[in-house]
């Protein structure tokens, strides 16, 4: 799990959302879907504001996934 984006930088202030890199393993779209959606859930919680949720697998955008690796950090691996 990664996060990325203006969170990374100088830039982060109160009004920011949070965005974060996920990874699943291969497992049922139904158990992706439900984990999906729980994850995203307690991560608002925790951080108390708007988070995007971005998984891996849903990166196609090159100008994107440039951007990303540009600021991601590691904040959990398991």
């Amino acid at each position: 799990m990664y996060v990325f984006g203006s969170v990374c930088t100088e830039n982060f202030n109160k009004n920011s959302d949070v965005d974060i890199l996920i990874s699943f393993k291969e497992i049922s779209i139904e158990k992706y879907t439900d984990n999906y959606f729980k994850i995203h859930e307690q991560l608002e919680q925790l951080f108390k504001r708007k988070v995007d949720l971005i998984t891996e697998n849903s990166l196609s955008n090159p100008f994107f996934i440039k951007k990303v690796e540009e600021t991601k950090q590691l904040l959990y691996a398991a």
